[in-house]
């Protein structure tokens, strides 16, 4: 069999995932954005796909008052805006939309809570989906905890076996019982610690799903696959043969009118303490035993826990932290951050972060780690770049790579994981040019899923949902994950609130950071690797 007949079988065939069992779906927050524009269209998807069971019903929960009819037709609407499946099917739509259903209440009124119930039991009997209930928190992080206090003082959770990973022990009833809890969770170790014993009040751990989007990402699963699967990589993928690896997640868009939250939050807990620091587990792990959710989620805490503490005596050697000022970003003029309404006066919030990490253990000490994030920066990239330490120069001292401003200085290989936008992966290699002359010039082998496979990877949302219904936690964050990344970022967002602006950088909009990121990892004789 061709390699084009292997994609072509690999797409074409019904996917490998079974069906999960009838459920409904409550969403708390059912009229806000992320509903909109990722929930719903993930839902959709599924159902075209074949991938929802016949038995299966969504309740949406929130304030405003409208009929079981107009939130049919409001998502309807969304789905059409949004979804990557284009045209919109109406036939798939009716048969997933006949299960749709409306509860209008705040996230305290018990009231509320009690048509819940009442509904869920209609629900079960119109639709057979057997009593099983899965809540997606859909809310503000504020309300997390009113909702769940709510859930379980309504009796809507039960104590069940939890799908096919559960191993502790635990009486049958009529159905499972899981709740989705989005970022951001907590906003530093000690709110994360309280919102964790909030939550255990009325659920146990393996009933709860952490959702981080990114680990939906193709590309970030192939992470373990391209690692675990290989054996050309895997065992170069250690001290020994790397000399660093940088992950960068740049966003080309200032805050766009949501100042009010981000000043609140910070390029640190927006995106490093949760997106950056899971990529970096995945890249950094130990092989599990077997792929098994726990065996897998426990190789991930092991590598949070071997990261060196940055204490606070060393956060102004290990990081960077920065603020975007008025700049040219995609042609257009973008105002400072400062500039942004609901951005306080003398804001010390920082738009851009960087910094260095080490591990200690035997496969990564002595290799640092580099995060970069910004925001209205120049393009919109997620990637993770592993640099191969530089060959021996004896053989090709005089040969170094066509257009380097030193002819003695060979390109190391470097390994590119893309991760959003044009997900692939890529490999920097020197090649000779055709010539008489011994030089090398570097040359790209370069894999894209678009190209590869002729469509674009799933969104993110349809593989954890369907994950979720299927009881396979692997790519959701445990607790104990949670608790190490945030005991990690504490010390430094608590150092930045201490020094206020002091040691707060600047770089205009649409450049890549501030020249202080610059001379941070030239310090160690490395450069920024900018897409």
């Amino acid at each position: 069999m061709t390699a084009t007949q292997i994609l072509t079988e690999a797409i074409t065939q019904p996917s490998h995932y079974q069906v999960p069992e009838g459920c409904a779906l409550v969403i708390f927050g059912a009229s806000g954005d992320l509903t909109r524009r990722k929930l719903l269209p993930a839902l959709y998807a599924l159902a075209h796909d074949g991938l929802l069971p016949d038995q299966f019903a969504v309740i949406g929960f929130a304030r405003k008052e409208k009929s079981h009819e107009a939130f049919r037709e409001e998502m309807r609407q969304a789905v059409e805006q949004f979804s990557r499946l284009q045209p919109f099917n109406a036939g798939v739509w009716d048969r997933l939309a006949r299960g749709f259903y409306y509860v209008a209440a705040s996230f305290e009124d018990p009231v509320g809570y009690e048509r819940l119930r009442e509904l869920l039991v209609e629900v079960d009997r119109r639709h057979g989906t057997g009593g099983n209930r899965l809540y997606y928190l859909a809310t503000p992080p504020a309300a997390y905890a009113a909702v769940v206090a709510r859930l379980g003082a309504s009796g809507l959770v039960s104590e069940v076996r939890d799908g096919p990973y559960d191993t502790d022990p635990a009486p049958e009833t009529h159905g499972c019982c899981r709740i989705i809890i989005e970022k951001p969770f907590g906003r530093d170790l000690a709110t994360a610690l309280a919102l964790n014993a909030e939550i255990h009040r009325v659920f146990r751990e393996r009933q709860v799903y952490r959702i981080d989007h990114y680990l939906g990402k193709e590309t970030v699963q192939n992470i373990l696959t391209f690692r675990f699967g290989n054996s050309i990589f895997e065992p170069l993928w250690n001290r020994r043969y790397i000399d660093h690896i940088q992950l960068l997640v740049a966003e080309d868009r200032g805050v766009e009118g949501r100042g009010g939250y981000y000043d609140s939050a910070g390029a640190m807990r927006d995106m490093l303490q949760n997106h950056m620091l899971q990529l970096l587990s995945l890249v950094a792990m130990e092989p599990p035993a077997t792929f098994d959710p726990d065996a897998v989620r426990d190789e991930k805490v092991k590598v949070l826990r071997a990261i060196r503490e940055v204490l606070a005596a060393d956060v102004e050697s290990a990081t960077v932290r920065a603020q975007y000022i008025s700049g040219q970003l995609r042609g257009k003029r973008i105002a400072a951050y400062a500039d942004e309404p609901g951005v306080a006066a003398e804001t010390a919030t920082e738009t851009f972060a960087a910094l260095r990490l080490e591990i200690d253990n035997w496969r990564w000490a002595g290799v640092p780690f580099y995060l970069r994030t910004g925001k209205a920066l120049p393009k919109r990239v997620t990637e993770v770049t592993i640099q191969y330490r530089q060959p021996p120069l004896l053989l090709f001292q005089h040969a170094g790579h066509l257009g380097h401003e030193r002819r003695d200085v060979i390109q190391p290989n470097r390994l590119t994981l893309r991760i959003q936008p044009d997900e692939g992966i890529s490999l920097r290699v020197g090649l000779k040019p055709p010539g008489p002359s011994i030089s090398l010039i570097p040359a790209r082998l370069g894999f894209s899923y678009r190209e590869a496979f002729g469509i674009d990877p799933t969104e993110a949302y349809e593989r954890l949902l369907l994950d979720c219904m299927l009881g396979d936690s692997t790519l959701f964050i445990r607790r104990d994950e949670v608790e190490s990344a945030w005991a990690l970022v504490t010390p430094i967002v608590e150092a930045w609130a201490d020094a206020g602006r002091t040691g707060l950088a600047y770089h205009p909009a649409g450049s890549w950071g501030p020249k202080e990121a610059d001379r941070f990892i030239e310090a160690d004789g490395r450069k920024w690797v900018n897409p």
